[in-house]
């Protein structure tokens, strides 16, 4: 027997391209609460090695499909309890594509507050609105004196041709093939038209260039379309998608009009006042929110693409960090952490105006430098952010010392949450935030994580988007960057934590609390002991923890349990323990991967497990570097065109990328000069947390805008 699933799985597969086989176990694996990152890293033999991308891209569509399954069901109750359903019209609606296809079946039938061609209905007048359209008679006027009724509010012949016309034009509004030509006719003409709302014009002056503005809908980009929706719903600008009336109706006459008699006239004039009223203002609405869907579908893969690279940004690792929150008349606050992130020590100094303690403010670095240890100074990259980097970069230390400029995008949304105040609820905000920015350095992933993703500032119009898809995106780029690292059990956060394969929040909290009463995991096992954790959230959990210096030395790798009989087979056939056969290249060099393959257990899992225990636990984000801005540059006022400079992406947008150059304000390298050959996406050329060279181009002052290059220039890493 064939299930809604199954069929669900041919459908998918075919638009894939992929194996049948392959989509239906990703279907059933997805029903059974496996996560995107599991599959992906430990059933490739079910899914043919699909990545984590393919595998969101088949779970939307999968859940796209259920909807629509679930819309047709409830039209096809409904039109049934209208005793209306033909044997035809369930085969269309059970048959369409989309659920536009089954909305525009759907609307003949479609419950409505009362029209004009419904109050038409109720005075008797679809029987002559059905012989009119026909087109077959000539004299009009006298078979509608036969509908002439003043107890129904029919007085003449004309007043029952206008009711006979509000049925048509409804009949014209509701057909099919009516709806779908004015759609091709949108998106192959229409334009978007904004202009400027009368009085608005100094309120509205950020979208100045959009005061008299048109394209081509089909051809505006993503940005554009949500700049100029989000100043309408300012109530800035008036928006307006437009296409050739005449046009339109030209075409519509096509349809409809299969005479030349004075019943086509009348229909003809049906038609006109079915576009105007009723088709235009359906199809514009349509055709908005097809296009502000798209933008939104760019918006958000361009604000997750940006997540995932600030996520893996490469971490510093576990060393003593002295970091400051930088501030001029309130000062610097400065904290001390351990090479586990804990807070050891905080303090405030003064060294710029209006005390400009620097002699004071020096001391006291150089004494806690001493006193702890550090190895690293980090220093937030917001006001006084250069100023105090300079400061320290002047101290004589007795030893090497690095100091680094972190962003401090989302470090107030932390300082300020419950996550922050539980952490340290016997400190104020400013101390938190420096914490936050110290943590960032050390591993930004895991402090990264405790921010809610819109607030860490590498998107556009994120406030604009589907704020359901938004999230739902932002939250599995967490969830994979978490996953591809992995995370230490006996270290790692609750917010951490909650987003490991099966975990979650409630887990999460179970598990710190196990290990805060029983001192730590020695295994992997012990998490079956864990309150609520079972055996289907410890097989979508357990490979991405690690356990280091545990009980079995393949806890702390990326091998899962289910496979550690197939390692031990390994090391009893190289007469070796499994210790010794970890990192050891030349024994496991001699592994034949066929030798060990069992039934759930193919090539591509054995070469995952001997691609781990050659790197046990390896970490896939970058080595940390030392980046230095241009010491002469502090403000805008320093720049100079022509000039080039070093500089950081702190953010990438589809019409372009934003790097920090050290002024305090970042410059636009529009997507025109990223390179010199054509590019589409920005991405193909720069990743966020990039070091570029680029050579400044235009400097507006009065809108504190810097416009660069990086046309001849090159990256620095």
């Amino acid at each position: 027997m064939t299930t809604t699933n199954d069929n669900f799985s041919i459908q998918i597969a075919n638009e894939f391209q992929r194996s049948p086989f392959h989509i239906a176990n990703i279907i059933r694996l997805f029903d059974d609460g496996a996560t995107i990152p599991f599959i992906a890293r430990y059933r490739k033999e079910m899914t043919g090695s699909m990545n984590e991308e393919v595998l969101a891209d088949v779970k939307r569509r999968l859940e796209q499909l259920i909807e629509l399954k679930k819309r047709k069901d409830s039209v096809l109750s409904s039109i049934s309890e209208q005793g209306l359903l033909t044997s035809e019209l369930e085969a269309g609606i059970r048959n369409a594509a989309s659920l536009q296809e089954v909305e525009d079946l759907y609307l003949p039938f479609k419950p409505k507050r009362r029209t004009r061609a419904s109050m038409a209905r109720e005075k008797g007048l679809e029987p002559l609105a059905a012989q009119i359209m026909a087109q077959n008679i000539d004299f009009v006027e006298a078979i509608a004196k036969r509908f002439i009724d003043k107890e129904k509010g029919v007085d003449t012949a004309k007043e029952a041709i206008e009711g006979a016309q509000d049925i048509m034009a409804e009949w014209v509004s509701e057909n099919i093939n009516c709806r779908n030509r004015v759609r091709k006719i949108f998106h192959l003409q229409g334009v978007i038209r904004s202009s400027v709302v009368k009085g608005k014009e100094d309120e509205g002056k950020t979208y100045m260039q959009y005061y008299d503005w048109s394209e081509p809908i089909s051809e505006a980009p993503s940005h554009r379309i949500l700049a100029l929706f989000r100043a309408e719903e300012e109530g800035l600008l008036k928006v307006k998608v437009n296409v050739d009336d005449t046009y339109v109706l030209h075409s519509l006459d096509d349809i409809f009009l299969k005479n030349d008699n004075t019943a086509s006239e009348l229909v003809q004039e049906a038609i006109g006042d079915a576009w105007k009223r009723l088709i235009a203002p359906s199809i514009e609405t349509e055709i908005r929110a097809y296009y502000k869907e798209k933008a939104d579908e760019t918006a958000i893969r361009v604000f997750a693409e940006n997540l995932r690279q600030l996520l893996l940004a490469a971490p510093l690792g576990q060393q003593r960090v002295l970091a400051i929150d930088p501030g001029f008349r309130t000062g610097c606050k400065v904290v001390v952490l351990g090479e586990t992130g804990a807070l050891l020590h905080n303090e405030t100094i003064y060294p710029h105006p209006p005390k400009s303690d620097v002699t004071g403010a020096m001391r006291k670095i150089k004494s806690l430098v001493d006193a702890y240890r550090v190895k690293v100074i980090a220093i937030g990259n917001g006001t006084a952010g250069r100023e105090t980097e300079d400061f320290v970069k002047s101290i004589k230390f007795n030893r090497d010392l690095m100091a680094v400029m972190i962003s401090e995008n989302g470090a107030s949304v932390y300082s300020a949450s419950k996550i922050a105040r539980d952490e340290f609820p016997d400190y104020d905000i400013t101390v938190r935030g420096a914490v936050s920015i110290g943590r960032r350095l050390m591993d930004p992933l895991a402090e990264l994580v405790k921010i809610d993703p819109k607030s860490i500032g590498v998107g556009q119009y994120q406030h604009d988007v589907n704020q359901k898809q938004l999230a739902e995106s932002l939250n599995q780029v967490v969830e994979s960057c978490v996953n591809a690292v992995g995370v230490e059990l006996n270290t790692t956060s609750e917010q951490l934590l909650s987003y490991v394969s099966g975990v979650g929040p409630q887990l999460a909290a179970n598990i710190i609390r196990y290990r805060d009463e029983n001192g730590g995991f020695k295994s992997r096992r012990q998490l079956h002991e864990v309150a609520r954790l079972g055996n289907k959230a410890f097989e979508q959990c357990a490979g991405f923890l690690r356990i280091h210096d545990g009980e079995n030395p393949l806890d702390q790798s990326a091998v899962h349990p289910e496979s550690y009989h197939i390692v031990e087979k390994m090391a009893k056939k190289l007469n070796v323990n499994i210790k010794e056969l970890i990192g050891n290249k030349e024994l496991i060099a001699r592994i034949r991967p066929a030798d060990f393959t069992e039934e759930n257990f193919g090539k591509e899992t054995i070469a995952d497990i001997l691609s781990e225990l050659e790197k046990p636990g390896r970490d896939p984000r970058k080595h940390f570097e030392v980046f230095d801005f241009d010491k002469n540059i502090r403000s805008i006022s320093d720049l100079r065109v022509g000039m080039t400079l070093n500089g950081i992406v702190t953010n990438i947008t589809a019409f372009g990328a934003f790097v920090d150059i050290g002024v305090h304000q970042d410059g636009l390298v529009h997507i025109s000069q990223m390179s010199n050959r054509y590019i589409k996406d920005p991405n193909e050329i720069v990743k966020l947390n990039q070091k570029v060279r680029v050579t400044v181009t235009a400097i507006d002052t009065e809108r504190n805008r810097i416009s660069l290059s990086m046309k001849d220039t090159a990256s620095v890493n």
